[in-house]
């Protein structure tokens, strides 16, 4: 039985407010705080979160976000583009090392059919409670409200290619998001078909959103008119494509240096070091209170028999030998390496600071069907909700 295009244009909903977008979108939601919410709400009446973490008066909340989306699309606030389009959407950005750069991807509907087909490969282990909430949100709208993040293999740059040449023209629509430019087109007919046709060349690989689309696939053995979600992809090949390194930081009971340095030292080269960035070749930095810091660069003969995953690992590990040390000890992830270091005159036991893995690397994990540890990949930046919405 031949499945379904993966990849196909869909009719998006767009707010027709064009002025002031920047209102009106925000992060995924499983990287708002509540705090953080509450200032995207305050923003404007219409801003996405209303809906996507929605927050009712009374009653069920679930059902609030659908009268909420119900209400927008017949006053005019949301809008259905006449067409079955794809849209193309660059993120002009600032990396923490002061590079500029500029991301291309495309917002596109893919079929929700789990990883049974191996069409669309994981590389994170999910969890049943924030399934359980997206799932009882897309029952009550029926609508994917943000995207998923894939990435495509594009081996031979066409998919690239084709986005950069979308681009080079004036967009329809721009925004502003935490300091990201947002630049929006939309395609339609032809060129929406070649766009979704590039796609489809083969598998796509995970980079940001496992959770919602195992909900949006379980949704889809349930209701087979809601079949489809949305999803940005970006070519791996794209010239801004980006994966920061998650460090992290262990509150905890304070932790002797020299505790650790015996169990290290049996895989690792631990030298002493002043600099609190990572130096090139070095695979860890630890960094300890009042300005102590180690390197940590796995000794040669143990890294030759060793595969990318186990690499990612022994990071891992060296997290994991801290919290032991600390007792009952809190992780906190930062893509902000100096973020990281500050906690040190914050309470913090020790932060360690991980190098950024390789794209292929992820692509070889998910290959394998294997999981990487908790939090190993940050492609930058988030792709925004509220650009545009899709419902199947």
């Amino acid at each position: 039985m031949r499945l379904p295009d993966l990849a196909v244009p869909f009719r998006g909903d767009r707010f027709t407010a064009a002025d002031r977008l920047s209102r009106l979108i925000a992060p995924p939601y499983d990287v708002i705080s509540a705090s953080q919410r509450a200032a995207f709400a305050a923003q404007d009446a219409h801003n996405i979160v209303h809906v996507m973490l929605p927050e009712a008066p009374s009653g069920d909340r679930y059902a609030y976000a659908a009268k909420q989306l119900g209400q927008w699309r017949d006053d005019g606030t949301l809008g259905r583009d006449p067409e079955s389009s794809v849209y193309v959407l660059a993120q002009d950005f600032v990396l923490p090392t002061g590079e500029r750069r500029t991301r291309v991807g495309v917002f596109v509907a893919l079929a929700a059919e789990g990883y049974e087909s191996r069409r669309v490969r994981p590389h994170e282990h999910t969890h049943a409670g924030p399934k359980a909430d997206r799932l009882a949100l897309l029952r009550a709208t029926q609508t994917s409200l943000e995207s998923i993040f894939v990435i495509a293999p594009d081996s031979d740059g066409a998919l690239a290619r084709a986005l950069r040449d979308v681009v080079a023209k004036p967009p329809a629509a721009t925004a502003e998001l935490g300091g990201v430019g947002i630049r929006l087109w939309v395609l339609a007919g032809a060129a929406a078909a070649a766009v979704t046709a590039l796609i489809n060349r083969g598998p796509v690989y995970m980079a940001d959103g496992h959770h919602r689309y195992e909900t949006a696939s379980t949704y889809a053995t349930e209701n087979a008119k809601v079949d489809r979600l949305l999803t940005f992809v970006v070519s791996a090949k794209d010239a801004g494509l980006a994966i920061l390194p998650t460090h992290r930081v262990i509150y905890g009971a304070p932790v002797a240096p020299e505790a650790l340095a015996g169990a290290w030292s049996e895989s690792f080269d631990v030298a002493e070091i002043t600099s609190t960035v990572v130096p090139v070749g070095v695979g860890w930095v630890v960094v300890w209170p009042v300005g102590r810091a180690q390197s940590l660069a796995l000794k040669p003969a143990v890294a030759s028999g060793m595969s990318d995953f186990d690499v990612i690992g022994s990071g891992d590990y060296v997290v994991r030998s801290i919290v032991q040390q600390a007792g009952t000890a809190q992780l906190v992830y930062t893509p902000d390496a100096k973020e990281a270091i500050a906690a040190m005159g914050k309470g913090a036991t020790a932060a360690v600071l991980m190098p950024a893995p390789r794209l292929d690397t992820v692509f070889q994990v998910a290959d394998a069907q294997g999981i990487m540890p908790p939090k190993s990949t940050y492609f930058f930046p988030k792709v925004p909700a509220g650009m545009v919405i899709f419902t199947p």
